[in-house]
């Protein structure tokens, strides 16, 4: 374990936001294991799925795991807003007896890599009735991540814990919780974990225990403003580092995010 004894020694992760890095000390410290809060529609995983992109597009290795749409779904998406996904070594993880093929794969590319991991397809394809218990979803996700893991794969994304809490069994949540971060925070991958927030404003998961394990948050919200809604960013929560608190507003323009307007209400 490394010790850091000066600041400027952190190594961080941007969020390639305009904006918000600024405000953020640079980025995200690594090995944090941050949730990306927010209603349906905020754009949750765009923002997740911007910050793996531009890491694999610096050469890093990076993985997106769903359990919600489908890799085909999720792909679209992303090329509808201009990601070029041609630029990077783009590995689609459909059965998990391609594990070692994408490795391989990934260690002769010269491109960073981005592994998306359809978790939705690699149960239909597998056979042993075991797959399909309650159990066995956080264990095949622990297992693919040590296997990433060993090729340098520095973040991580799951999509998202919703998903997982209804797949899984978690009759004693805060327990497992528990070890679930503590799982992520042994492997030391960078990680995002999107999270549905609830309607109450002051929690941001379901269990509500996630926002004192997580090392930090990033919340969106749609706000409606004289009948048009404004997507919002802001950091809840981002321990080791000295951020600004306040309300960004979150816009996506010319292949690129925004944080505009830090801490005033938009020019409407």
């Amino acid at each position: 374990m490394e010790i850091i004894t000066n600041k400027k020694d952190i190594k961080r992760v941007k969020t390639y936001i305009d904006g918000l890095d600024e405000n953020l000390q640079g980025g995200i410290p690594e090995g944090h294991i941050v949730l990306v809060s927010g209603r349906s529609g905020t754009m949750k995983s765009s923002v997740a799925f911007n910050i793996l992109y531009n890491e694999a597009l610096n050469g890093n290795v990076v993985l997106y795991l769903t359990l919600e749409q489908s890799a085909e779904s999720l792909i679209k998406n992303m090329v509808n807003l201009d990601f070029d996904v041609s630029k990077v070594n783009l590995q689609i993880l459909l059965d998990s007896s391609e594990i070692e093929k994408t490795i391989k794969s990934i260690k002769s590319s010269k491109k960073g890599s981005l592994i998306i991991a359809d978790m939705g397809a690699i149960r239909k394809k597998t056979k042993t009735t075991k797959f399909y218990s309650n159990t066995v979803w956080l264990e095949a996700i622990q297992n693919l991540l040590v296997k990433i893991s060993d090729i340098k794969c520095n973040l991580f994304v799951l999509d998202s814990l919703s998903a997982l809490y209804i797949l899984s069994n978690f009759d004693n949540p805060r327990t497992k919780l528990f070890y679930i971060f503590e799982f992520f925070k042994g492997i030391n991958l960078t990680s995002f974990l999107i999270s549905e927030s609830p309607p109450e404003k002051e929690k941001f998961s379901e269990f509500g225990v996630e926002e004192y394990l997580a090392d930090g948050i990033i919340r969106l919200q749609a706000t409606e403003r004289y009948r048009k809604v404004t997507r919002e960013i802001s950091i809840a929560k981002m321990r080791a580092t000295d951020c600004n608190l306040d309300i960004f507003t979150l816009e996506y323009k010319n292949k690129k995010f925004y944080a505009l307007y830090g801490g005033k209400t938009p020019v409407v």
